[in-house]
């Protein structure tokens, strides 16, 4: 029996602040924003038609004298070609990303700077999702490993090291998939910019995860490379003069090997462009 919507939502966000540690209700500062983002060309291993996407997100971000959380809670709802189990109906899917990073030079009271790094951090993380398809996958990741966080004019640009671990399900042959630990080198960035007189912003992430051994189907996972990055405009600032209120941009989502398909497997590769609003409050 696969749960409701409603029951993935609540179990995933109470897991995700369960996760959260304590030293976030110490936060120096904090983000939190809600999104909407729209694209028509996203694709699912063994899918070979597009599919079309609404995604709903959460977002907070804060950070205390010792380091930074982040979570995430994407709502994901697909048009048809992507169908939920027994129906016509498009898929829904919750994907939960937290991550925690620990600036060591504040740990240790050591000035970690080397070159154009600033700090050096130890990242712990975890994602979780459910999705309502056949499938049925549910994602169970963890990673850790070190970050350099570099010192740029403005903004943040981080390269990570981690340790990659998952768990997963594979409703067509009925079994939990365990795979193998590989790596995966992350980076994220967001630097804002001016064009004239409007405050854009170019942020987005990019991983590159290694094989992790075989999939439910007993086939041999190929490396996957993900990226999705956008270029946001401050609309609050320019119509309200409100800065970091209201948003709006447009982005690029790029996936090979999604999930660590086969290379040239059907519904393997993404490429699509996004709309995105977001609101911070």
């Amino acid at each position: 029996m696969y749960p409701t919507t409603s029951r993935i939502i609540t179990t995933a966000v109470l897991g995700a602040c369960l996760a959260a540690p304590i030293s976030a209700s110490a936060a120096n500062w904090s983000d939190t924003s809600i999104s909407y983002r729209y694209g028509e060309k996203f694709n699912e291993p063994a899918i070979s038609d597009d599919v079309s996407k609404d995604i709903v997100g959460f977002t907070h971000v804060s950070g205390y004298d010792y380091g930074q959380n982040f979570l995430n809670v994407d709502i994901l709802m697909s048009d048809s070609k992507d169908p939920a189990k027994g129906g016509d109906t498009g898929a829904q899917e919750i994907y939960v990303v937290y991550a925690h990073q620990l600036y060591l030079g504040k740990v240790f009271d050591k000035n970690l700077s080397f070159g154009p790094v600033k700090e050096v951090a130890l990242t712990t993380g975890l994602d979780w999702n459910s999705k309502d398809t056949a499938f049925a996958p549910k994602v169970r990741k963890i990673l850790v490993g070190p970050t350099l966080k570099f010192d740029i004019p403005k903004g943040f640009f981080d390269v990570s090291l981690l340790y990659y671990k998952e768990w997963n399900n594979n409703g067509i042959v009925g079994k939990s998939v365990e795979f193998d630990p590989t790596y995966r080198i992350a980076m994220a960035w967001g630097i804002p910019f001016n064009v004239g007189s409007v405050p854009l912003s170019f942020e987005g992430f990019l991983n590159y995860t290694g094989k992790k051994g075989k999939d439910g189907f007993g086939v041999k996972t190929d490396p996957e490379t993900w990226t999705d990055m956008f270029i946001m405009a401050d609309v609050g600032q320019m119509l309200m003069g409100k800065p970091r209120t209201l948003r709006a941009g447009i982005g690029y989502e790029y996936i090979n090997n999604k999930f660590g398909s086969k290379e040239g497997s059907t519904g393997s590769e993404t490429s699509t462009p996004m709309i995105k609003v977001q609101w911070h409050f």
